[in-house]
């Protein structure tokens, strides 16, 4: 496989990980595990972060987000998208594999696994037709993929979502149902409740994102802003990170660990779509001729999903006590641990990439 002159460089010394990115794994196991703890023994502080909402939107999730991801977001060269943007190949691998593949299999899968139980089938299916718009950024960049065509694909899908949204729900939950002479159930979803989630999630961080690179290269030029000031704001994607992991679990907590059983089945199918989405999609955007970066971006877009979106669409439709919100929940859950082992998977394919613009010593801090 041949790569574009763009897309290809000689691998290069850069620093090695720090601590914080070495041991990501253990971080992110020890803040799902606070979490959990927390809304297990403290039961009032999961009613307590729900208070603290606007909407359907929890205010303490969006203020992790909005840490986790603008430092990576002020990486990106937005002068570079461009190239990214006129790339077919991308653009429509990416399109195909978020809006039809992932959607479909997600459904396959729900109906396959769980036929019997129709709260948490409609929660899986609901997780599935919510596309990544968030931390697909971080796994994107722990990974070394190409940030800007992250960033281009992340707000297709937010354009995707505003519009898309509630349509597939009809259809994967009422018409195909319907069609294939299964239970079918309706699913009434505002488009501006899912416009205030793509503004609030993706919208905030990047437009401080964009603000701050152009204002950082004017004042000081594009070497000392990625030298100097991106490493000093760099741990704070990963600090995001795991103060959203532990709010979202301390908010579920109680609700996981009272029904392990019906978690664990929940669990299977979505364990089988993320590995396989990632898996599938890394390997079409190699047979389509991606280099390593752009392929990575593609696969973990498409693997990922919008999980604050899924949860806060749940609550919002069947309520918070509902299988449909726990489907919800358990899918970060899952999707958390298995992106990040899909991370060390994902850098250990770049032999297969011919010139891999990539280097597994490059560091998100």
């Amino acid at each position: 496989m041949t790569n574009n002159s763009a897309d290809t460089a000689t691998i290069s010394s850069v620093p090695r990980m720090s601590t914080l990115d070495k041991y990501l794994a253990v971080w992110i196991g020890l803040a799902m595990l606070v979490g959990l703890l927390l809304g297990r023994w403290v039961p009032s502080i999961a009613s307590a972060l729900d208070a603290v909402s606007v909407g359907s939107i929890s205010l303490p999730i969006a203020i992790g987000l909005l840490v986790m991801m603008y430092p990576v977001l002020a990486k990106v060269r937005y002068d570079e998208v461009g190239h990214v943007a006129r790339d077919t190949r991308t653009m429509v691998l990416s399109l195909v594999l978020n809006w039809i593949v992932g959607p479909a299999f997600m459904f396959t899968l729900a109906w396959l696994f769980l036929p019997d139980l129709p709260e948490y089938r409609t929660g899986l299916i609901i997780v599935g037709l919510a596309r990544c718009i968030a931390m697909v950024i971080i796994w994107n960049d722990l990974a070394c993929g190409d940030r800007e065509a992250a960033a281009v694909l992340i707000a297709i899908n937010s354009v995707f979502q505003v519009f898309a949204f509630a349509l597939l729900g009809w259809f994967y939950l009422d018409l195909l149902p319907g069609w294939l002479g299964l239970s079918s159930t309706g699913l009434e979803v505002s488009p501006w409740q899912i416009a205030g989630s793509v503004l609030v999630f993706l919208g905030i961080p990047l437009a401080a994102g964009f603000a701050t690179r152009k204002v950082g290269e004017a004042r000081w030029g594009r070497e000392r802003y990625e030298n100097q000031f991106l490493p000093r704001i760099g741990p704070w994607a990963l600090y995001g990170l795991l103060f959203t992991v532990v709010v979202l679990f301390a908010l579920q907590g109680g609700a996981i660990t009272n029904r392990p059983l019906d978690v664990a089945r929940i669990a299977v199918p979505l364990m089988i779509y993320f590995v396989v989405m990632w898996g599938g999609s890394m390997f079409l955007a190699h047979r389509v001729g991606l280099g390593y970066e752009r392929a990575t971006s593609v696969a973990f877009t498409a693997a990922g999903n919008n999980f604050e979106l899924a949860i806060a669409v749940a609550i919002a439709v069947f309520g918070i006590a509902s299988g449909q919100a726990l489907a919800g929940v358990v899918g970060p859950l899952i999707e958390v641990p298995i992106l990040v082992g899909l991370v060390y998977v994902s850098l250990w394919t770049r032999r297969f990439f011919r010139n891999p613009t990539v280097t597994v010593t490059r560091s998100t801090t």
